[in-house]
């Protein structure tokens, strides 16, 4: 049996690239790629509102 903690970040609206588990999470749940999910990051920081609008190809709202 998976404990929470083991399939959910500690902080959800913020992507730790570093810890693999997250890194998985979140490629799952954008339903992208774990190169995808770091590009998107080293595009725009960790937020995961932003990181999915940029997988989800609405980033050009973050363009100013």
């Amino acid at each position: 049996m998976a404990y929470v903690f083991d399939t959910l970040p500690a902080d959800r609206s913020r992507i730790e690239i570093d810890d693999p588990r997250e890194v998985r999470y979140w490629a799952v749940k954008f339903g992208c790629s774990e190169a995808q999910l770091r590009a998107a990051v080293a595009r725009v920081g960790t937020s995961a509102a932003q990181v999915e609008r940029v997988i989800d190809g609405a980033d050009d709202v973050l363009r100013v």
